[in-house]
């Protein structure tokens, strides 16, 4: 938990705000940070018991937002599947700090503009 001044910000609030982030795909992202392996969403939609439909629209916002990554793995009898992995935890924490950087960069150009 962060405290800044009046308000506590937790990890997730932290985490969605600086990505932009819904809590489906916060809740995404942080379920596969944990799987941390290839996965379908197929599979993502049993283990997270959501619709797959759910899930494809987090993942398309999340691979926009470059926090997953998606390879095409061709089936032995045909056609393909899509795999998911999140982008390695210190990239994520990394484009973290660089956004929160910003922000506090930003703040106090306004304290100094006052």
């Amino acid at each position: 938990m962060i405290t800044f001044s009046c308000k506590n910000i937790s990890e997730e609030e932290l985490m969605r705000c600086s990505f932009s982030l819904n809590k489906t795909e916060y809740k995404l992202l942080v379920f596969m940070l944990r799987y941390n392996k290839a996965i379908a969403v197929s599979q993502i939609s049993k283990c997270m018991k959501l619709e797959r439909t759910t899930i494809q629209k987090a993942i398309k916002n999340l691979l926009k937002k470059n926090l997953v990554t998606r390879v095409q793995k061709n089936l032995p009898r045909g056609g393909y599947v899509f795999l998911y992995w999140p982008n390695k935890k210190d990239e994520i924490k990394n484009k973290m700090k660089e956004i929160t950087y910003k922000w506090y960069k930003s703040v106090e150009e306004a304290i100094d503009g006052l």
